[in-house]
């Protein structure tokens, strides 16, 4: 697999990432770097984890994994986007000022959530006998650079339409959880 197919592979894989992050910078009054760069880091971290784990489950494992990933991507999406709707309708609580530093755990569910896609891929890489160090180094990186610029964008909208923003980013997520649940049960 060449340099150009692996890049299409990273930018294709890193998508729902971006759209995420592009969700994350919605809610933010100001456009804090640090803050953009943990989510970055984490979408990017997870991004090239999963298919060093996929990697390494190889064939084994790849039955169990590629019939499910789409109802765990779909699960974890749904139930995070639900979240953002919830609280995008519910009477803000917290005002924006306080929010200093953004949800761990949150962005650990919604990192596992979006890089579900490169578990599989993984898997796929060990049976072409893929290079896994630069395919993860590039796939990683592709969307820790894509992840900040997501959230960067997302934050040029931002604070006038926040409870807009986190709703439409609910719907966002549970789309994207419909549309990996459709893809992989062949309707779409």
């Amino acid at each position: 697999m060449g340099l150009i197919e692996l890049m299409l592979i990273a930018v294709g894989l890193s998508m729902d990432a971006f759209a995420v992050a592009l969700c994350k910078g919605l809610g933010m009054r100001k456009l804090n770097y640090r803050n953009a760069a943990v989510i970055a880091l984490f979408f990017g971290g997870f991004q090239g984890l999963m298919p060093l784990i996929g990697w390494s489950l190889g064939r084994q494992f790849e039955r169990y994994i590629t019939g499910v990933d789409h109802w765990i991507s779909f699960f974890l999406l749904a139930l995070i986007g639900g979240k953002m709707i919830y609280e995008a309708l519910k009477p803000e609580e917290v005002h924006l000022d306080e929010i200093q530093f953004p949800d761990y755990r949150e962005l650990l569910i919604l990192a596992l959530a979006t890089s579900i896609d490169a578990l599989a891929v993984g898997i796929t890489f060990a049976f072409l006998q893929v290079s896994i160090l630069p395919a993860v180094l590039l796939i990683g990186t592709i969307t820790l650079l894509l992840s900040f610029g997501g959230v960067a964008i997302g934050n040029r909208f931002g604070l006038k339409y926040k409870n807009k923003a986190e709703m439409g980013g609910g719907v966002v997520l549970v789309l994207i959880g419909i549309k990996i649940l459709l893809e992989h049960l062949a309707v779409l």
